[in-house]
């Protein structure tokens, strides 16, 4: 999916336009399109040529480009990968967590992820998954969609109401097709987490995995952080999700908190 057009102006004037567009530069980059040329690069920003080449000379003098001669393509650089370690050393929740994730992934037969806002997306800080391959294996740094995953309807629905309009104005602007499919399931999703403490996807992002997800209780360096659990449908029961799934991660959520405290 092409990364949103940079804006050319800023109504701010202190904003650094510059800087703006070599970081929406750098967010062309998403699994599946790993290495892109200049004129790829000028497409999806909507840039002109001239200051992508600008842009990707400068990034790569910097480590956070590498150029591919045979490909004749630019890919991610190393020093992109450390600058967010920072940011995961910190949370030292991740080091809590790990081994309770690790137990349920384990009974459930699924995985256990914890994840955070990335503007319109969600992105996984942690993750683990159950003894035996799955159909689909989330990765630190794996980002999902908002409306139509168990931890982005988790986040929508603990967020206060401005934010969640603010964010909810956004989708609807970028993501045109998932409105269109998912925009009901907010609704739902507030009164899940409150009826339940949960919230759930029972394949609406990817058909063959169902999740639920539970959101901490107090932000962590002001970031609200949230877990989720996703089992392959072919190992679902008619009522698992409700009875044993949204149960079992809540315990896990309890157990983390009380543990941080």
């Amino acid at each position: 999916m092409p990364a949103p057009k940079s804006p050319l102006h800023h109504p701010d004037p202190a904003f650094a336009t510059t800087l703006a567009h070599g970081l929406a530069l750098l967010q062309c980059f998403r699994v599946g399109e790993t290495v892109l040329s200049n004129k790829e690069l000028a497409e999806r920003t909507g840039l002109s040529k001239a200051t992508i080449s600008r842009l990707t000379y400068t990034l790569a003098a910097r480590g956070l480009l590498l150029y591919d001669d045979r490909l004749r393509r630019y890919r991610l650089g190393s020093t992109a990968l450390s600058l967010g370690y920072p940011l995961l050393a910190s949370l030292r929740v991740r080091q809590v967590a790990r081994p309770l994730m690790k137990a349920l992934a384990d009974r459930m037969g699924g995985s256990v992820s914890l994840g955070l806002r990335d503007r319109l997306r969600m992105v996984y800080v942690e993750t683990s998954r159950g003894h035996d391959a799955i159909a689909f294996r989330p990765d630190i740094g794996a980002s999902l969609p908002m409306l139509a995953s168990a931890i982005g309807r988790a986040w929508l629905a603990q967020a206060p109401a401005d934010l969640r309009a603010t964010v909810l104005a956004g989708l609807r602007e970028t993501e045109p097709d998932d409105w269109r499919r998912h925009a009901d399931a907010v609704a739902a999703a507030v009164d899940d987490l409150a009826a339940l403490g949960f919230t759930r996807s029972a394949g609406d992002w990817l058909p063959d995995v169902h999740a639920v997800a539970v959101p901490m209780r107090q932000p962590i360096d002001g970031e609200t952080l949230v877990f989720n659990c996703g089992v392959p449908a072919t190992r679902m029961t008619p009522g698992r999700l409700e009875r044993e799934m949204g149960p079992r991660l809540l315990e896990l959520v309890a157990d983390v908190e009380a543990l941080l405290a």
